[in-house]
């Protein structure tokens, strides 16, 4: 079983950064790709970045690519969202998801386990 727990989240105003972090309970989560999505009101979850386990592979939603950045620390077993140049359409509660296999995927059906979500609010 693997908790995920993100934070970081907050108010910002269009054109700010923040920083997204998703700590794992697992004293390893080796093997694991990693990935974040985001759901806005009234619209489904969306896929937003995934990483693989050597971080050597990471993908992106076209609508953050450019703007945003998935990293990973396994000694630290978190993962990261770098999210700069914000714009109010990436309001939204963020997830962290983990995915038992190290095949990057961008389907949020193929992850296994799910953080409880952060709030990001970009004011314009």
């Amino acid at each position: 079983q693997v908790q995920l727990v993100e934070s970081g989240g907050g108010l910002v105003q269009a054109g700010g950064a923040l920083r997204l972090s998703c700590a794992a309970s697992r004293r390893t989560f080796s093997n694991y790709a990693m990935g974040w999505f985001r759901q806005a009101p009234g619209k489904e979850r969306e896929f937003v970045a995934v990483i693989t386990w050597s971080g050597g592979r990471t993908y992106y939603a076209d609508s953050v690519k450019g703007r945003f950045t998935i990293s990973r620390d396994n000694a630290k077993n978190t993962v990261y969202l770098q999210m700069n140049s914000l714009k109010p359409e990436d309001t939204a509660v963020y997830y962290c998801a983990a995915r038992y296999l190290d095949v990057p995927r961008m389907t949020e059906g193929e992850y296994d386990y799910w953080g409880q979500g952060t709030q990001v609010t970009v004011s314009s």
